[in-house]
């Protein structure tokens, strides 16, 4: 006998999280520079806010930060940019070693905690490269292969992109100089979940690089919206906890590392780009798209400003549901194309969002910059987002597109040739520096460049950008000489394999227009009359149905607010002037072209966009065809399912006699099928447009069967009462019979069979059920075995040594004369037994030490059985 045992391995799987962080407290007045994060008032405040039109799921989805850092914690940046703000611009970026243990890390979303854990469980044989010292050339391979990695400064970033240099320390910027640093402007910067050391993060990269300082300002939860103007020469940094309804509290979010980074990142780099700015910071309580246009719409009620957002999902059919999000009086939104390749991502993807796209820069402190397509950004050509009146074949490189293309601009975003960002920690006070990229890292910078023309523009009377596709892709990229001014185009590199991945000259989906020559394009920016002049109505297909009303709105944006019209409509189309609704109560079939007209309120401009309704001929109502099986005697009932625009009304063409259907509800019945089989027509009429659909619906009735009974054995003991249940199959109630029966025996009404006092014998029973309805019959047999009494095992324990021959006796007893069966298992190998009469004898040879269970099962020829256990014990030499 052979033992087999199954071992189940059950595999834990290690799931790490990283937590902590909260908000401090304390009143709502400005605190100074670089002390910690601002706290809110008591209280919690909601707005009043128009709510997004997603559904549940999509507004269940979570969005991603977009930036990437590559794999080593940089030395500390040098202090000469401490001293003069200006000092590392004449030179290239400071070069650092990947230790070789952690070149292998993704440098997605990749965090100081997860480097940190990289550097402790390696043991890192090479040391790091010194720093640059100001020799390098400036080029920064991919980090695929790559064992160092170039980090640019401030500085560099300004002088490679010919930003307006800082003032020197100590020296008031005049208001020109002022306007330039983005003073009297706000940046909003939208993530999710809480970064506790924000304002110790930011006053650590102010000190390395000799930024202006950030005045801490808190904004209470019952402040009211919007918020007064910043200060006009003087960064404020504030920070607001959203709620997922759009209101304000002052409680914190849960800590996330990487949205925590990708926070430090936003308000640095937005810092310095545009150092003189507002900034407000507002966390959103998770990361779904719900809770991020939420906060989206709390900046909007704060007041005009750019909105920088470095996040992105999967667009899809929802994105245009919540573009209502992007539409507030003078503000600009922005966000990253993502860094997962030749992809696009919302809220990128919106007709009214200017995507951020992403290169690899290389600068050496002297001479142009050059770059090419960092190979990770995002962009490409919408599958759900129609092409927006800005996106035309009058730009260089676009040619004739049919949906949405992204980006629309560009700015250094790989991690290889990145740029320092100062992280802590939640309860350390320690600096990590890292090499930051990702188009979350273009974003803010392009935010900063948004808010900074913003200040020229109202220095010089005039009012802010908006929107800014309609300029950047109109009078900027149209001219030549003003496009090749305002932006380096870049014409290398690729970001997939796709055709439409590869940069060429002008407009690509990697680098949308390029990236900007900060000083020509600002120029450009403050000196347009109106970069925002004209509405843009986004031009869209709408289809509908004959007798079905026909409604939608009308997708527009406009610096202030908008007047509707239309041309070309036909008859009974009206659109409500003041919010686009669209109606059309009887739509009469065909396709029309149908003009939207959407007027500026304060300057009078006007934009328009043609939208193609297609009102499709009504259609007769769709009847499924089927098959219905059924028995006669038994009633028959189903529902007829049909499509239609409309209620119907349903008859039958063809139905057996007795056969009905509800002219309402389609439901058929047959009270006394007859055997066969029917094609029966089913016509649904459309009671709008008196059309006629018809469907065959095939009945097939079986004859009669007769009542099944299951034959079974029963067993008893004398005079002891024996009660048992029939089994019968049938469609109908029966009624029970028997035959053969032993006196004393009967059967009742719900086929349960009882004999009070049995009497030793075996009975071959004939249990009779007959159809209540059809009147057929079934037969099955039962036999009833009385035995005198049932079969017996006594045994007793065996007791034996290891390696001693042990034996034992097992005596059965039974009814004389009956035949018996006897079983056992659980048999230790080497174990036999023999038999003499009903005495059976277990012989064990060389017995092992152990303990074991014989299970004995005797069962006789009546069905009686007895089972016992014998213990087996053999104990050790």
């Amino acid at each position: 006998m052979k033992n087999t045992f199954l071992l189940s391995a059950c595999m834990a799987a290690l799931l790490t999280a990283c937590g902590g962080g909260g908000g401090t407290s304390a009143d709502s007045t400005a605190s100074t520079s670089d002390a910690s994060a601002a706290p809110l008032a008591t209280g919690v405040t909601t707005l009043a806010l128009e709510p997004d039109t997603l559904s549940e799921a999509d507004a269940q989805l979570v969005a991603k930060p977009a930036f990437h850092v590559a794999p080593v914690l940089l030395d500390a940046p040098d202090d000469s940019d401490a001293q003069d703000p200006t000092a590392s611009a004449r030179r290239g970026p400071r070069v650092q070693q990947v230790p070789a243990g952690q070149q292998a890390l993704g440098t997605a979303r990749l965090t100081v905690q997860a480097l940190e854990g990289a550097r402790r469980s390696q043991a890192l044989s090479a040391p790091r490269a010194a720093a640059n010292d100001g020799t390098h050339d400036g080029t920064a391979a991919p980090l695929a292969g790559s064992t160092a990695v170039s980090t640019y400064s401030p500085a560099q970033i300004r002088a490679a992109y010919g930003l307006p240099a800082l003032p020197a320390a100590g020296v008031t910027p005049t208001a020109a100089q002022a306007a330039q640093l983005g003073a009297g402007q706000t940046i909003y910067i939208v993530n999710a979940y809480h970064d506790p050391n924000i304002v110790a993060e930011l006053a650590a990269f102010k000190q390395k690089f000799g930024l202006p300082g950030c005045t801490t300002k808190a904004i209470s939860v019952t402040a009211s919206l919007p918020l007064p103007p910043p200060a006009a020469a003087a960064c404020e940094l504030s920070v607001v906890y959203s709620t997922a309804a759009g209101g304000m509290t002052t409680t914190a979010p849960a800590y996330d590392a990487g949205w925590a980074t990708e926070i430090a990142l936003d308000v640095q780099w937005a810092h310095a780009t545009a150092p003189l700015a507002r900034i407000v910071l507002i966390e959103a309580p998770d990361a779904s798209l719900n809770s991020l246009l939420a906060a989206v719409r709390l900046a909007n009620a704060m007041g005009p400003g750019v909105v920088s957002m470095s996040f992105g999902a999967n667009e899809g059919s929802y994105t245009a549901s919540v573009d209502s999000a992007f539409t507030g009086t003078g503000m600009t939104y922005l966000a990253a194309t993502g860094d997962w390749g030749a992809s696009v991502m919302w809220p990128s993807v919106s007709p009214k969002v200017l995507a951020v796209g992403g290169t690899s820069l290389t600068y050496t402190g002297t001479g142009a910059r050059q770059e090419v397509v960092w190979s990770g950004t995002g962009g490409g050509m919408s599958a759900y987002t129609a092409v927006p009146s800005y996106q035309t074949a009058a730009v260089p490189g676009l040619g004739s597109v049919v949906r949405r293309n992204v980006a629309d601009v560009a700015f250094n975003a790989n991690p290889s040739t990145g740029q320092y960002v100062a992280v802590m920690s939640p309860g350390s006070s320690t600096v990590n520096w890292i090499s930051a990229g990702g188009t979350s890292l273009s974003t803010p910078q392009w935010a900063g460049v948004i808010a900074a023309a913003n200040a020229m523009r109202q220095q010089a009377g005039k009012g802010v950008i908006g929107a800014a596709h309609a300029t950047l892709y109109g009078p900027v990229a149209t001219v030549a000489g003003t496009y090749a001014s305002a932006f380096a185009d870049i014409t290398s590199g690729s970001h997939g394999t796709c055709t439409a991945c590869y940069a060429r000259v002008g407009y690509d989906p990697a680098t949308g227009l390029g990236t900007p020559n900060v000083a020509s394009l600002l120029g450009t920016l403050a000196g347009s009359s109106s970069t925002a002049a004209a509405p843009v109505v986004t031009p869209a297909t709408i289809t509908g149905k004959v007798g079905t009303p026909l409604s939608f709105t009308v997708s527009a944006s406009g610096s202030n607010a908008l007047a509707y019209g239309l041309t070309g409509q036909p008859g009974g189309m009206v659109v409500a002037g003041s919010t686009g609704a669209v109606s059309w109560p009887t739509p009469v079939a065909g396709t029309y072209a149908v003009t939207v007209v959407a007027k500026d309120s304060v300057t009078g401009l006007s934009g328009q966009g043609v939208y193609t309704v297609k009102i499709e001929a009504p259609q007769a109502p769709v009847v499924t065809s089927t098959t219905v099986n059924g028995r006669v005697g038994t009633a028959l009932a189903f529902n007829v399912s049909a499509t239609a625009a409309n209620a119907v009304t349903y008859s039958l063409s063809g139905a057996p006699a007795g056969m009905g259907i509800g002219a309402s509800t389609g439901a058929v019945s047959w009270a006394t099928p007859v055997a066969g089989s029917y094609a029966v027509t089913v016509n649904a009429k459309d009671n709008v447009t008196g059309l006629m659909g018809k469907g065959v619906v095939t009945v097939v009735i079986a004859a009669a069967q007769a009542p099944v009974v299951a034959s079974s054995t029963v067993s008893g003991r004398p005079g002891v009462a024996l009660s048992f249940a029939a089994s019968v199959t049938a469609p109908n109630p029966v009624s029970w019979s028997l035959s053969g029966a032993p006196a004393g025996m009967s059967i009742g009404s719900t086929g349960v069979i009882g004999w009070a006092s049995p009497v030793v014998g075996s009975y071959a029973v004939t249990v009779i059920a007959r159809d209540s309805k059809t009147g057929l019959t079934g037969r099955g047999v039962v036999t009833v075995n009385i035995a005198s009494t049932v079969p017996s095992i006594t045994a007793a324990a065996i007791n034996g040594v290891a390696g001693k021959a042990v034996s034992g006796s097992i005596v059965i007893g039974a009814p004389a004369g009956r035949s018996l069966s006897v079983s056992i298992s659980g048999v230790p190998m080497g174990m036999s037994f023999s038999v003499s009469g009903l005495t059976l004898t277990a012989n064990w040879p060389k017995p092992v030490a152990g303990s074991y269970s014989l299970k004995v099962v005797v069962v006789d020829s009546t069905g009686q059985s007895a089972t016992a256990n014998v213990p087996v014990i053999i104990a050790a030499k």
